[in-house]
């Protein structure tokens, strides 16, 4: 499957060396190509680290995008599933 377009490869790779999942990182590289890191910045909330989350939270996030095998996953495992989603 092809990968979608990214417009800041640099920002993506950055984004994605933090942990950050492919989705997320995509969305952020794109918004802040198209109207410059400084507003984009200002945008939303911060979300705790998946490290922080509990199993049960992993769980329900993995479910909620469709992670196949994460019933027999560990909290590392759900962790990096959802990071590389």
């Amino acid at each position: 499957m092809p990968r979608a377009q990214i417009k800041d490869e640099k920002k993506y790779q950055k984004l994605r060396d933090k942990g950050e999942s492919k989705e997320k990182a995509a969305r952020i590289a794109n918004a802040s190509a198209g109207q410059g890191s400084k507003k984009v910045g200002r945008k939303g909330g911060k979300n705790p680290s998946y490290d922080d989350w509990t199993k049960d939270d992993l769980m329900k996030r993995a479910r909620e995008i469709g992670i196949e095998g994460r019933s027999s996953m560990n909290k590392s495992q759900l962790v990096k599933a959802l990071r590389d989603h």
